[in-house]
């Protein structure tokens, strides 16, 4: 079983250059069954809560997972060999389809490989298998996992690709005129680095930070996968083994330069070829008739606002405002925070420390916020509570935030609105199709191609891996088996 996540992976694209893709996304469209309406359907569209969904079965509000900032981050499980801030998945809850494959056999084998810590370790729930994310010029893992690394991984380390990579230059993989997209758009990159071709900083530290942003990323994070189910001998026995896989610089080339540049036209067919390498290099490990691969994304993302329609909102005024509000009255424990349209903070604390009336606070800050620009819908713990099934936003927020959660408002923007302040960058993380909607792709050998037309939900994708294998949830799921993909899947 083979997932594969790209991060901030819009459906649009794989419509818009079908045509031009020659590797591993052409054989899955190929040979899968394509779902372009697929949907992160909860609020605060997020790598963290998005990767929280896929192989859980769940939403953010079942799996603890609220947001990126709550999601990973773990000062007492430090990364091994860096001094980059530590990551677990001590706040995720419940369990995941490998939970589910090892209750069936426990010598069920896995391994999960990310960019980014939360790709890496969200798959996988709490699980102490193989976890690697890339961190400071290396592949690492926290303590939570090992307490130091396997040798196959240190010797892909040795041989320090970031070395070879520094002073290169990303350049288009084909003649300028291929792309029909601009070059120059005045607001990519906060004003910086616009054009082609970029160039990998010549010095050791800032390629090894930078390299994050360059669409040669994702190569190095599918050759250190390879090398990972070699050396774990993964899809050698006689049952099921789960290898998960998150590319995640198609997020940094979104945030950069857009899902209209011509930076995001270029790494998209990069990662078409570079998955056709990987798909080459398993398949002679493990015929391909024998493998099940997923792929989907764990949110979108919208344009710049700047090229068109729309706006930006920043919140982080009025947490400021909280904040100041609450250190004037000698308390600094309020710890107000903002992220992705949700306020947050210990204000069931600070109801009981200054007699507060937490429900007053929140009805008159919803009030000042519903009178901004670009504002759609703003939503406190009583308006949600008494939101009608119709309320498709409210929906989204009643399966982010989980029970008993502190908060205060939670925002839903206009479309084409993102939130974020500054101008450097474009973001995700709305309750609107451009945030939510995501491709949801299977091939299971023995089922047919095909496209399918409505609309079905990330956390359909573990029940859907379940039934193929013959086994069921250890738990309850939100999500169904799609019968499009199981219906003439291989019985076991």
């Amino acid at each position: 079983m083979v997932a594969i996540a790209i991060d901030q992976f819009r459906p649009d694209y794989l419509d818009r250059w079908r045509t031009q893709f020659t590797g591993g996304l052409a054989f899955l469209l190929h040979e899968g069954v394509f779902f372009p309406h697929g949907e992160q359907d909860h609020a605060i569209t997020e790598t963290a809560p998005g990767h929280s969904t896929m192989m859980s079965g769940r939403s953010p509000a079942s799996t603890g997972i609220v947001t990126n900032d709550l999601g990973v981050t773990d000062s007492t499980a430090p990364v091994i060999g860096s001094s980059a801030t530590g990551a677990s998945p001590r706040r995720f809850i419940g369990t995941t389809l490998l939970d589910w494959m090892l209750a069936r056999d426990p010598n069920t084998k896995s391994l999960s490989v990310s960019r980014k810590d939360r790709g890496a370790i969200l798959q996988m729930g709490r699980v102490k298998a193989p976890v690697f994310w890339y961190s400071q010029g290396r592949f690492s893992t926290s303590r939570y996992y090992a307490d130091t690394l396997p040798a196959w991984v240190t010797e892909w380390n040795r041989r320090d690709p970031i070395d070879r990579l520094k002073g290169t230059a990303w350049t288009l993989s084909h003649d300028p005129t291929f792309y029909p997209e601009p070059d120059d758009r005045a607001f990519e990159g906060g004003g910086v680095d616009r054009v082609f071709p970029h160039v990998i900083p010549a010095d050791s530290a800032r390629a090894a930070s930078q390299i994050i942003d360059f669409s040669v990323m994702d190569s190095l994070t599918l050759d250190f996968a390879i090398d990972g189910i070699v050396a774990l001998k993964l899809g050698q026995r006689d049952g099921a083994d789960f290898v998960s896989i998150s590319l995640s610089t198609t997020d940094e080339v979104g945030h950069k330069w857009g899902p209209g540049s011509r930076e995001m036209h270029d790494h998209v067919l990069n990662v078409d070829r570079w998955l056709g390498q990987f798909l080459d290099s398993l398949g002679r490990l493990v015929p391909l008739q024998r493998v099940v691969f997923t792929l989907t994304s764990d949110h979108g993302v919208t344009e710049f606002p700047e090229a068109g329609a729309g706006g930006r909102l920043d919140l982080a005024p009025r947490v400021r405002a909280l904040n100041a509000w609450a250190r004037a009255h000698g308390d600094s424990g309020l710890r107000a925070g903002a992220e992705a349209g949700l306020i947050f903070g210990d204000f069931a604390a600070a109801a009981t420390r200054y007699h507060l009336n937490v429900d007053s606070l929140a009805s008159g800050v919803a009030t000042e916020i519903a009178a901004i620009r670009g504002v759609r819908r703003v939503y406190t713990p009583a308006i949600l509570a008494a939101a009608q099934a119709s309320d498709l936003d409210a929906m989204r927020w009643r399966r982010e935030i989980p029970p008993g959660f502190s908060w205060l408002v939670a925002v839903s923007v206009e479309p084409h609105w993102v939130l974020a302040g500054g101008h450097s960058s474009t973001s995700h993380g709305t309750t609107n199709p451009d945030d939510v909607l995501v491709p949801m792709l299977f091939r299971v050998p023995g089922t047919p191609s095909a496209r399918v037309e409505r609309t079905v939900r990330t956390v359909d994708i573990a029940p859907t891996l379940a039934a193929i294998l013959g086994i069921r949830p250890t738990e309850p799921v939100e999500g169904v088996v799609l019968p499009e993909v199981v219906r003439h899947a291989p019985k076991r």
